[in-house]
């Protein structure tokens, strides 16, 4: 297009040169039309530029949650619809309406039909989601995931933080309430769940390092199903059978206030302890109560807005690694996992307390 504009400016000039010495008028209606020739050319690639742009937003993202009635993922889709609303590329969010494995595959069954430029997933199963993001690849989907580290068929996965260094996290705060000492159990959404099991590992791994005096009640994790109400029952008969239990690690969103309303429940406040993810509006009257002393998070509308504009980028061919920038404070800077360069971890993570928990409304 710039060859062109060239052509047409050295014939412009040439004919007005020829034509100098046939009197000023003529001289003066060929130099226009070869002007407006010029401003034609520049004009088209003005518009196959913005063609180009709006060619660039016109994509599909799909988002596939755990479930999509969950308030975290009620909070995410939040994040999801900015990222849409700012960039004016079609991102969406869709999910099983009970968080169930063999759902979520056939919503992502169905998803992978339709065909989008990118699928973004936070998988239940990992493992069980392999084979159906193995054929969104092959259809050309790009694939990104979050909460699923241990995923192989995705372009990259992209973590709120270091999740070994949540767990640690984790740990940290209830060795802080139990004294350092005493016994203590993990649970999980489900033991399948990669995420949670890696924060789970992270929170013993931190307290075999660094808090001696603090047993792990048992090996084998306790399972919530992501459901506030089995968490409630799995502790409050684990605290009947254990009276030993000094306090809990929680993963899923629905494992600490479950836990929290056993505790209170078996009037052992004070005494016990449960330290975990937890969403602010859901776990407020309890920190406020003082049956929660602390959770701690992300801002899953923050996460799904990362994914949504990491799936972009990777659209738009640009180079993904150490110090990518999402445009979000916590993902500004994101680190590469050294055993897995398609992890891309931030540095999000939140604890929050009776004292700030009104900060926060969601």
């Amino acid at each position: 297009m710039k060859k062109k504009i060239l052509s047409v400016l050295l014939a412009a000039t040439m004919v007005t040169a020829m034509l100098s010495g046939c009197g000023s008028k003529a001289a003066s209606s060929d130099t226009t039309a070869a002007t407006e020739a010029a401003k034609e050319a520049a004009a088209g690639e003005s518009e196959a530029k913005d063609a180009g742009a709006s060619e660039k937003k016109d994509y599909t993202i799909a988002v596939v949650v755990k479930g999509n009635t969950n308030g975290w993922f009620v909070r995410m889709e939040q994040g999801i619809k900015k990222f849409a609303e700012e960039t004016g590329i079609n991102a969406y969010m869709t999910g099983p309406s009970d968080t169930d494995s063999a759902q979520q595959i056939q919503v992502l069954q169905d998803v992978v039909s339709q065909k989008p430029d990118a699928l973004c997933v936070v998988p239940i199963d990992p493992a069980a989601c392999e084979t159906v993001l193995a054929e969104a690849r092959e259809k050309g989907i790009k694939v990104i995931c979050h909460e699923g580290s241990s995923v192989e068929n995705c372009d990259y996965d992209v973590e709120a933080f270091d999740n070994a260094g949540y767990g640690a996290f984790i740990m940290d705060c209830l060795a802080k309430l139990m004294g350092e000492e005493g016994e203590y159990i993990t649970m999980v959404g489900y033991l399948t769940s990669a995420s949670h099991n890696e924060w789970a590992d992270g929170a013993v791994a931190r307290a075999e390092e660094a808090y001696p005096n603090m047993t792990l009640a048992a090996e084998k994790r306790l399972e919530s199903e992501n459901s506030a109400e089995t968490a409630y029952e799995v502790a409050k008969q684990y605290l009947k059978t254990n009276p030993n239990i000094k306090g809990f690690t929680g993963s899923s969103s629905d494992d600490t206030p479950g836990i929290a309303r056993a505790i209170d429940e078996l009037g052992l406040t004070g005494k016990v302890f449960s330290v975990g993810t937890g969403m602010p509006n859901e776990c407020r009257e309890l920190l406020k109560a003082g049956s929660l002393q602390t959770i701690t998070l992300w801002d899953p509308a923050d996460a799904g807005y990362a994914m949504c504009k990491l799936a972009t980028m990777v659209l738009d061919g640009e180079e993904i690694g150490d110090g990518t920038d999402l445009g979000l404070e916590g993902y500004n800077d994101l680190k590469t996992d050294a055993s897995n360069p398609k992890v891309l971890m931030g540095d999000a993570s939140i604890a929050i307390t009776a004292d700030n928990v009104d900060d926060y409304d969601f």
